[in-house]
């Protein structure tokens, strides 16, 4: 008895990693690539090992990494060094990354093999006919325009930057994203962009990649940030993992960029020719994707209005009673209305981690102002001498509020519930930015990959959603509504 109890007992570091290896990336190409790379190449070495694709930017994948929520991602080392650790300096090398990263729990492999740094770029014809090779001549072009992505806008080692080294006075400087920037430079609406150096589009669309010669852009090697618990419960994976370092070179990558990007390939199959492996798996039929992603985006909208709904009516009953109290509550719901939706998603990342309940968490908050709004404006909007003669006949508090005011302030309430519903249909899409799926996640794909169909399959079905859930809550408000109080707004 006591030895299968010792036996159980050193089985437990294996049996506590029974779940699989959740690898992560970036919402943008060769992010993805290098995913499906790893977990192609962890599953031949026999590790169950599950991809969590396109899950926003930096942020949210290093906050899900330091939170657990993810085992490993694929980032560059002047990201880290700039946007991770904010007091390593630019130039900083692995081991100087590596002993930083290790108090934190968080291990750094060696390099791919190839770098993906910043730089700065513009059409080949305008660039000429300016005499533009480097960042510096920008100078002397304040008329330019500038198209940058979004993340490269608010970065340290971005927009901020450049600006500040190269004396920049553009003015008119948009944040786009990068997908679409390329789009954007080729149709003459921005002038220059911010470029990935691996990016397929750079010769595709004829740009000049700009000399950067104050030496601006530190190296963003290509690395794998993973959670150092790894080394102990699955050292197969990190076998596997290491086994990439140095193969894949710059030419390399910009190939499987151009691969996916431009000729259409899927990443998995990119991925399985780059290793010689078999890529696995099926390719799941239209439907049974439309399907999948209904019943994930109907579970977000669903759970969190539900969830609203219990809290915010009695909340609204509470700001009708008591007028200092309503406005406080209003005032807050407000509030929580005002927070982008984004950012609202990423906030949740530290309490619940990423997937659909954070989610949920969000678009419950969002649900909340509507619902609380229309319920006080309901009850309050009952005339007085009603709520007099209701008092009158010497009906309690409870059973006026449950007979007479609440059904008077039905239709009020259900405008709100709608609402909410509506809105939480639209900016439920978002939810794929943190892995929750839906809707969200062809948009997202689409978006990426310049691909209009995937667009309108994430698209479409949302319009639709939305107005099945408006119709559905006219056809509630009609059946609740007492019939006196139809007849009278037929008058």
């Amino acid at each position: 008895m006591k030895r299968a109890l010792l036996t159980v007992l050193a089985m437990l570091p294996v049996l506590a990693w029974a779940a699989p290896v959740r690898i992560g990336s970036k919402q943008f190409t060769e992010s993805v690539i290098l995913g499906e790379l790893v977990r192609l190449n962890a599953q031949q070495a026999g590790v169950d090992a599950r991809h969590q694709r396109e899950l926003g930017g930096t942020s949210i994948l290093w906050s899900a990494l330091q939170h657990g929520d993810i085992d490993a991602y694929p980032e560059y080392t002047g990201t880290i060094s700039h946007e991770l650790l904010k007091d390593m300096p630019a130039d900083a090398d692995l081991p100087a990354l590596r002993e930083k990263l290790k108090p934190l729990g968080i291990g750094i492999t060696d390099s791919l093999g190839f770098s993906d740094t910043y730089a700065i770029g513009m059409q080949e014809q305008r660039a000429a006919k300016l005499g533009i090779t480097r960042i510096s001549d920008l100078a002397r072009h304040p008329e330019l325009r500038f198209g940058f992505s979004n993340e490269f806008m608010d970065r340290a080692d971005g927009w901020p930057g450049v600006r500040q080294r190269y004396g920049l006075a553009q003015t008119q400087v948009r944040g786009l994203d990068h997908t679409l920037s390329y789009r954007a430079v080729a149709s003459g609406a921005v002038d220059a962009i911010d470029l990935y150096s691996t990016d397929a589009e750079i010769p595709y669309y004829h740009l000049r990649t700009l000399d950067d010669d104050r030496h601006y852009f530190p190296r963003y090697e290509a690395v794998f940030l993973y959670r150092l618990e790894l080394e102990r419960s699955a050292p197969a994976f990190m076998a596997s993992l290491r086994k990439l370092s140095g193969r894949i070179d710059e030419a390399a990558m910009q190939r499987m960029n151009a691969e996916v990007k431009l000729d259409g390939m899927k990443e998995t199959d990119v991925a399985a020719r780059f290793l010689s492996v078999a890529p696995g798996g099926h390719d799941d039929g239209f439907w049974q994707r439309l399907w999948q992603r209904s019943a994930e985006h109907v579970k977000l909208v669903a759970l969190s209005l539900g969830l609203a709904v219990v809290l915010a009516i009695p909340l609204g009953i509470l700001s009708a009673r008591w007028k200092r109290t309503g406005h406080l509550v209003i005032g807050l719901t407000g509030i929580l209305q005002t927070v982008p939706s984004l950012a609202m998603f990423v906030f949740m990342i530290p309490l619940l981690g990423i997937g659909t309940w954070p989610a949920i968490a969000a678009l419950f908050l969002y649900s909340l102002l509507p619902i609380v709004r229309n319920t006080h404006a309901g009850l309050v909007g009952i005339p007085l001498e009603l709520r007099e003669s209701a008092a009158a006949l010497g009906l309690p508090g409870s059973v006026r509020l449950r007979r007479v005011e609440l059904p008077m302030a039905t239709r009020s309430i259900l405008a709100g519930i709608k609402t909410a519903a509506v809105i939480n249909v639209g900016t439920a899409t978002l939810a794929a930015l943190i892995g929750a799926g839906g809707y969200g996640q062809p948009i997202l794909t689409g978006i990426r990959l310049d691909n209009i169909g995937l667009i309108l399959e994430g698209a479409v079905p949302a319009a639709v959603l939305a107005l099945l859930v408006q119709g559905l809550f006219e056809g509630i408000e009609r059946w609740l509504t007492p019939r006196g109080l139809r007849l009278e707004a037929r008058q």
